[in-house]
């Protein structure tokens, strides 16, 4: 989406500028020309750092860089993947792979300048090492699709942005029906998009400290009279933070699009704080690692409830999230239907989990598994009747590591009496599926959340 503005601006020069601009910096990290581009060059790169006119270079230089890089990618997976375990799902091969690429090139960098007899080879090989690092970088991007453009990248945001201060308050009027589009009329000067702000929430019952939130309020929500909207509450992933919903998973535009497209309805989302701070896993319970369970059930709906006009029909609420925020979103549904009777899970986990069961019991319960169970979903999707509640799962059909478990919990939910739609979309346990999951399900979410017939 491109944002232009004639404010400050001052004439059609700096009007073409401006767009040249954004043009550039909407370019595809994930797709297209730039990746190709970079992983050329970073090829070129990695063949002018492997060959040099020194026998020592060949014989003692090289094979100890990489033996070196190899040794330290080999150490760095042992660490990450079965010592320290800060995540809750096993980091993609592909990565260390390209990690190690990047380190062999860092650790060539003084063995090949000392090869070169003249600056200019010492320089081009500060360019090779670079080179290769990028395209390492680009191709771990890719996996993830965290950065999907140049944008994201440099920290722009596609969306406008305004302080909470500045977020109008109370309408005397509001618009009010079931479904709402069918009440609902947009007055004239209705902004054509919708405004994302941050704002702390506190957590006046559960002691947890989260970050800040971020929250998108659609165009319906910015006019007199205002339209009582329904709110959709989102998590991220782990790691991550509020943020990644907006910077990375293309929330802002894919609710603008939504919102242009029914005369400026949307949900009220709030993307609101799961773990506490990027690496730490409190397992969305209320346990030894936090009361992240009654931050998010009680604290965030009371707080958008006093600070925000929104509609407080809890059919009109939905929870949901992207890989621990879909797992976090099933708990959520399961242990408050009353709260949140409509979920999102996208790329969710079967249990939360710190890797594996006995390791999360210990930690969350101090080795108590009935107090796991009493909360874990599946448990409650067993024992329990669902028929007032409504989930949609979707995961990447590349994903390996989640897709049979999204289909068991899908299956679970629709045995409890769940109303259930199940969606595989092209690709892996990234953004880019995450982004095309919550395109998809608009139209269903909207439905259940009584905007749209």
């Amino acid at each position: 989406m491109t944002c232009l503005t004639q404010v400050e601006i001052g004439g059609a020069p700096d009007y073409v500028k401006v767009r040249w601009v954004e043009t550039i910096t909407d370019i595809s990290l994930l797709s297209g020309a730039l990746p190709t581009v970079v992983l050329a060059i970073g090829a070129l790169g990695a063949v002018w750092l492997l060959v040099a006119q020194r026998r020592w270079y060949y014989y003692l230089a090289l094979p100890a860089c990489l033996i070196g890089a190899t040794l330290v990618t080999l150490l760095a997976y042992q660490i990450v993947e079965n010592w320290w375990r800060p995540f809750p799902d096993p980091v993609e091969t592909e990565v260390y792979v390209w990690i190690g690429v990047a380190i062999a090139a860092i650790a060539l960098l003084v063995p090949r300048i000392l090869t070169a007899r003249h600056w200019p080879g010492r320089v081009l090989t500060v360019v090779a090492v670079l080179a290769v690092v990028l395209a390492a970088s680009s191709q771990i991007n890719r996996v993830f699709a965290y950065y999907p453009t140049l944008r994201t990248a440099l920290g722009m945001s596609n969306a406008h942005e305004v302080d909470f201060a500045a977020v109008p308050g109370p309408t005397a009027t509001t618009v009010t029906g079931r479904p709402l589009d069918s009440v609902w009329q947009a007055p004239a000067g209705m902004p054509s998009t919708g405004d994302v702000t941050s704002v702390s929430i506190p957590g006046d019952k559960s002691g947890f400290a989260a970050r800040p939130a971020r929250v998108y309020l659609p165009p319906a929500y910015l006019t007199d009279p205002r339209a009582l909207l329904p709110v959709l509450v989102m998590m991220a992933g782990q790691p991550g933070e509020p943020d990644d919903w907006i910077k990375s998973g293309g929330l802002a535009t894919t609710m603008n699009d939504f919102a242009a497209a029914h005369d400026g309805l949307a949900p009220v989302v709030v993307v609101a704080d799961g773990t506490g701070s990027t690496l730490a896993n409190p397992l969305c319970m209320d346990s030894r690692l936090g009361n992240v369970d009654t931050y998010l059930a009680v604290d965030v709906p009371n707080w958008v409830k006093a600070h925000l006009q929104v509609d407080p029909n809890p059919r009109s609420w939905a929870v949901g999230g992207l890989s621990y925020g879909g797992t976090c979103a099933l708990q959520l549904a399961t242990n408050h239907p009353d709260v949140y009777p409509t979920f999102l899970d996208f790329s969710g986990q079967v249990e939360p989990t710190l890797g594996d069961r006995q390791r999360t019991v210990d930690a969350a319960f101090g080795g108590d598994d009935a107090a796991f169970r009493k909360v874990n979903p599946l448990d409650l999707l067993t024992a329990r009747d669902f028929s007032g509640s409504a989930g949609m799962f979707v995961v990447g059909a590349g994903d390996d590591e989640y897709r049979d478990g999204q289909r068991k919990m899908a299956a679970a939910a629709k045995g409890a009496g769940m109303e259930v739609v199940y969606l595989e979309v092209p690709g892996g346990h990234s953004f880019a599926v995450w982004t095309a999951a919550l395109r998809a399900s608009m139209d269903w979410l909207a439905k259940r959340l009584g905007l749209i017939p």
